[in-house]
This record gives C-alpha cells, sequence and structure tokens, in this order.
C-alpha cells in the first residue's frame, strides 16, 4: 500500500444540543440563542425552543460531541487495502475530546486528517469544543493561520467541488451515485438528538457514525479510481 493512502486518518463526529432542551439553558445563554434563532429559516410555527432542539446541534457555542469515529486503511495479509475503523464515545465531552486528542498527539507528523464537508464543520467544530472544555487542540487538528497550501487537512466534499466554491454535495448522495454500500441503514443525522436524549443509546450513533467513516474512506479510493473495500476487510478495534 502506497504512502499516501497509509498516511490518511479518516473521521467523522456526531454531535447534539449542549442540553435536551432549550428552557435548560441559562438565561444568558436564551438570549444568545434568541439572537441566534432570529437568522435561523423556520416555519411559521416553529419557536425558538423548537429550533434549539432541531438546530443547536450544528452550532459549536451551543452544541457538543458526543461521538468521534476514525478509520485508517492497512495492508492485509493478501496485500490488498483493509479498513481499521474505531470509535470514541462518552457521555463526557471534555473526556472524549481529551482521549481523542491523546490519539492524535501519538500519531505520524505525516498523518492527515480526512472527512466529508471537514473544512467547514468536524475540524472547526472539534477545536471550538476542545477550547470551550480548556483541552488544547492538537497540532494535527488546529491548522488555523495557516496558508492554503500549508493546511494539510483533507475534505472530500471539497475534492468533488473542483473549484465550484457554490456547490455542497452530501455524503449520502456521492455513495449513492459512487455505488457506495448506504451508512444509513441504522439510522440518519435528523435522528441523533432523539436517539441520545430520549432513547439514552449511545453506542448505536457511534455506529453509525463508524458508517460515515467507511463511506468516507470508500468514497476516497473512488476518487482515486480504485476499487471499494471489501466488506471482509473492514476491522474494528
Amino acid at each position: 500500500m502506497n504512502t499516501e493512502l497509509r498516511d490518511i486518518l479518516f473521521l467523522d463526529i456526531e454531535t447534539i444540543g449542549c442540553t435536551d432542551s432549550y428552557t435548560s439553558l441559562s438565561e444568558r445563554l436564551k438570549t444568545q440563542w434568541a439572537r441566534k434563532a432570529n437568522f435561523l429559516k423556520r416555519e411559521e410555527s416553529q419557536t425558538d425552543e423548537d429550533l434549539f432542539y432541531n438546530r443547536a446541534g450544528i452550532y459549536a457555542e451551543f452544541g457538543k460531541v458526543i461521538v468521534i469515529a476514525i478509520g485508517k486503511y492497512v495492508e492485509t495479509e493478501k496485500g490488498e487495502v483493509g479498513l481499521k475503523i474505531k470509535y470514541f464515545a462518552d457521555h463526557n465531552e471534555k473526556k472524549l475530546l481529551q482521549d481523542f486528542k491523546s490519539m492524535l498527539d501519538k500519531m505520524d507528523g505525516n498523518t492527515k486528517l480526512c472527512a466529508h464537508n471537514g473544512k467547514e464543520f468536524d475540524f472547526p467544530f472539534l477545536c471550538r469544543r476542545m477550547l470551550v472544555n480548556g483541552v488544547v487542540p492538537p497540532v494535527l487538528l488546529n491548522q488555523s493561520g495557516r496558508k492554503p497550501w500549508e493546511v494539510t487537512h483533507l475534505d472530500t466534499m471539497d475534492m468533488w467541488k473542483f473549484g465550484d466554491y457554490k456547490h455542497y454535495t452530501s455524503l449520502d448522495l456521492l455513495a449513492a451515485i459512487f455505488e457506495i454500500p448506504s451508512s444509513k441503514g441504522v439510522m440518519d443525522g435528523s435522528q441523533v438528538s432523539e436517539v441520545y436524549y430520549k432513547e439514552k443509546n449511545l453506542i448505536k450513533i457511534a455506529e453509525y457514525c463508524l458508517g460515515d467513516v467507511i463511506a468516507i474512506a470508500q468514497l476516497y479510493l473512488k476518487y482515486k479510481c480504485m476499487g471499494l473495500i471489501d466488506s471482509n476487510n473492514i476491522t474494528t478495534s
């Protein structure tokens, strides 16, 4: 397996609102959310509280990370490309982020992080939540201030744009057109808050997140005009 593939760490995160309801926020944060909500599209009947439940998880100021899934290419005994996957999941966000940081700190300096829409969402969200929790973002993750050509982060959505900055394409759509098995078997992203706060099922969310990491790794191979990884060569650590 070539060095380019060996040095990539794929990741995906799952986020939720920092609390299960708008009413649980401090008065100070309620005021700030009301200001944010004024700029959000809403249906006529939707209140600030409704918007918080549905949308807070996508904003680092009002959300938190509950799962980080990762994947790395490996070479199988037969010399084929395989994928090793694992996840970090914890109700305690600070512990989750510290554990993830500890892993990144041990990685080779040549490692490149890759996520779908990672440059706009996953990477900055993780850095922001680390700061909120008093965790210093590792150099491998925090590349703010670098010149564009110095940033080593990879982004499968960005790669699909080919310079078209107006274009957004979901991972699910790209998986469909490249005939990559869907990661949406267990649930979909809109159900994460409900599964966490109502079903109390963190493991279900983690398994869903792993599915997205697999899809991203498979998509990257398709961008290189390579074949998909056989499911037998995908292992969980």
